[in-house]
């Protein structure tokens, strides 16, 4: 029986398939290390693509901020009282504390002094919870303007502009207020326009005084809109709003109207949250040069991601005990009975600071005004349309 034999393979042969191999194995590991670096180059490419569309969303907020204005600021700018206590300060920092300016103004846009100050709102945000308190001052509340000149409130807007109504609230309250928020019809009828309405439930007392608003509004605003024709709840458009928020000729007077303003600004907060970003885009087109402030575009961009998160829980009007008498020369003014009793409450009230001592500035002040209106007694005090309403 032949025997199988198998030959054994040449040493050349050999030699041949080991270089192929690790030829092969050497393509592999170049192959590898340029498809790895492929990968980097594209991660690189990816990262950079996407930090450039940031800086250029960055740069597109930065100039669309650009378009606030800025009016000039007053000699010595913002100021607070010498004797603001160390424990009242430190209580305060915890809050920031924004003045809001709505303005009597016939030409849109103007922000600048010698404008009335038709709407004065504090809005205190408690900076750990971000729940908002909203305390509208009284327009006519007989207070120190700043200079010793004793008068209605919104005449410190029309004789020093933002700065000095931002100062006068400082001065007679005791308030570290840094920073102000200006508007004006204008600015108010198109951001409720541009986010589609607001809802307000609208009684038959204030239909034809809003009506009758309407007019001049339009006139302002360069706006048309439709007259109501029956109460309810219903859907306002902006000059409808805008005139809803002027009307103080029901019961209540001028503290029933700063309720009607404070409930709009919830309605707006509420219906802006819903909002998406091309809606906000808008409303910052359109809005943004009609609106003055002095946040810098830093503090606005860092803000910005926070306000979704903000709550307003509680809405006032202040004083909180007050009386409505004649003044000579100043006409009808709203009085606080008396200003050091008010602002103890007011303390309590935004910042839960049980027991607060007025300041001596603010005690000298509270002095005189009951030395010109003779009002310091409890009885001749009054709360029956401007209390404290809570958000349900």
């Amino acid at each position: 029986m032949a025997k199988e034999t198998m030959k054994r393979p040449s040493s050349k042969k050999s030699a041949s398939r080991r270089s192929e191999s690790a030829a092969s194995g050497k393509r592999r590991k170049v192959s590898r290390k340029k498809a790895a670096q492929k990968k980097k180059r594209m991660i690189i490419f990816g990262v950079e693509i996407v930090a450039l569309l940031a800086l250029l969303i960055g740069f597109y907020v930065v100039w669309q901020m650009d378009k606030l204005q800025e009016p000039q600021q007053a000699e010595g700018g913002i100021e607070i009282n010498e004797g603001l206590s160390e424990e009242a300060q430190q209580t305060m920092s915890g809050y920031t504390n924004i003045a809001l300016f709505g303005l009597d103004t016939r030409e849109a846009g103007q922000l600048g002094k010698g404008n009335r100050s038709d709407t004065m709102i504090i809005a205190s945000i408690n900076n750990d919870t971000k729940e908002v308190k909203l305390v509208s001052v009284y327009r006519d509340t007989y207070l120190d303007l700043t200079n010793g000149r004793y008068n209605k409130a919104n005449g410190a807007y029309s004789a020093g502009g933002p700065d000095q109504a931002v100062n006068m609230l400082n001065r007679n309250l005791d308030l570290d207020i840094q920073y102000y928020v200006s508007v004006d019809f204008a600015a108010l009828t198109k951001t409720v326009d541009l986010l589609g309405g607001v809802m307000i439930d609208v009684d038959e007392s204030e239909i034809e005084h809003l009506n009758n608003y309407t007019v001049e509004t339009s006139e302002v605003t360069g706006v048309q809109t439709k007259k109501l024709t029956e109460p309810g709840y219903q859907l306002l458009d902006g000059v409808q709003a805008t005139s809803y928020c002027r009307i103080r000729y029901t019961a209540g007077d001028d503290f029933k109207r700063t309720e009607r303003q404070r409930e709009v600004i919830m309605e707006i907060v509420r219906k802006a949250k819903e909002a998406d970003i091309s809606e906000i885009n808008d409303i910052i087109n359109a809005v943004f040069p009609m609106v003055a402030t002095n946040y810098t575009n830093a503090q606005l961009l860092e803000m910005a991601p926070q306000l979704l998160g903000y709550d307003i829980v509680d809405t006032t009007g202040f004083p909180f005990d007050r009386a409505t008498g004649t003044i000579s020369g100043k006409g009808s003014c709203v009085i606080p009975v008396n200003l050091e009793s008010n602002v103890i409450q007011l303390h309590e009230y935004l910042f839960g600071n049980d027991g607060y001592t007025p300041s001596q500035q603010v005690q000298d002040i509270s002095d005189q005004i009951v030395s010109d209106t003779g009002y310091d007694a409890e009885e001749d005090t009054g709360t029956d349309a401007g209390g404290s309403t809570t958000e349900e």
